[in-house]
């Protein structure tokens, strides 16, 4: 077990294998607790993008919390290729270690494991929680440009995966701290009321500084690839939807969404990243809603 200092948060960590991979989680450290939230992120991401919400919400007191560095990402990078399905073998993986009743949350292609896993495993959860999930036949802008050549997107990465083999791929990269970079753009957005937060974070050049580029076409793969049938998903969900998401049309979302038989639907006025723009509404609406599941 790890223990990083960083800005006065104490962030905790531990790591797991699974074929021949140390799969990296942070957590809040109190494996005492039998009732466990998983937390899972997004396109191009790592577990930091859910350090400030373990580190600021109630449910620490009596809830172990992890977020995982999907295998690809972060600390559980690898050159080798992964897919929706490793993923969710990943979380089964971890999910056989713990005690008590689970809820599973995930932002964005988060969202979509967290459906797909829930599909697969219903038996394993007790609640899932979809922050902003997107659909591929949703998607707009860049993403959906994407979708319609997603063949060529995973030929792409394919290629570039096998030029990583000849040895040719000596670059390491940083550990991206998304928890500074969303105070950072918070402040930013405030002094620049003008400025849109999607032209600061749909940026691939930017991303490709953290993220071996096959990995980054893989992403783009995976959350073009089709989700399971909603209809057939009954665990207890909450979806916490952006009045006016950059990557999605916001009513096709909605329509879609409506297919879970267990719903409940919360709309905040944000764009895309909940987790960024509004933390504080978005914590407590989690909160409370897990705690009546986790009762």
């Amino acid at each position: 077990m790890n223990i990083l200092n960083e800005e006065k948060i104490i962030v905790a960590s531990f790591s797991f294998n699974r074929d021949n991979l140390a799969i990296h989680c942070e957590t809040n450290d109190d494996r005492g607790h039998e009732r466990n939230l998983i937390f899972l992120h997004g396109l191009a991401s790592n577990a930091t993008r859910w350090r400030e919400f373990i580190s600021s919400t109630e449910l620490s007191k009596d809830t172990y919390l992890m977020a995982m560095n999907l295998r690809g990402h972060g600390k559980s990078t690898s050159l080798k290729y992964f897919n929706r399905q490793q993923w969710c073998d990943d979380i089964q993986a971890l999910t056989t270690q713990l005690k008590g009743p689970t809820i599973l949350a995930g932002h964005s292609m988060g969202a979509q494991i967290a459906l797909d896993y829930a599909y697969q495993h219903p038996q394993d959860l007790t609640a899932i929680v979809l922050i902003d999930p997107v659909f591929p036949q949703a998607l707009s802008g860049l993403l959906a440009s994407v979708s319609r050549f997603r063949w060529l997107v995973q030929f792409a990465a394919s290629l570039i995966r096998t030029l990583y083999r000849t040895g040719l791929h000596k670059r390491s990269y940083p550990y991206r701290d998304l928890q500074k970079l969303d105070q950072e753009t918070r402040a930013y957005l405030t002094a620049n009321p003008d400025k849109n937060i999607a032209d600061l974070y749909m940026n691939p050049f930017s991303d490709l500084k953290f993220i071996p580029i096959a990995n980054y076409l893989q992403d783009l793969v995976e959350v073009t690839r089709k989700l399971p049938d909603l209809r057939l998903i009954e665990t207890p969900t909450l979806v916490l939807l952006s009045s006016g998401a950059s990557t999605s049309h916001v009513e096709t979302n909605q329509k879609i969404l409506k297919q879970l038989p267990n719903l409940e639907v919360k709309t905040i006025h944000a764009d895309h990243w909940l987790l960024t723009e509004k933390p504080d509404e978005a914590r407590m609406i989690i909160e409370n809603w897990c705690q009546k599941k986790f009762r």
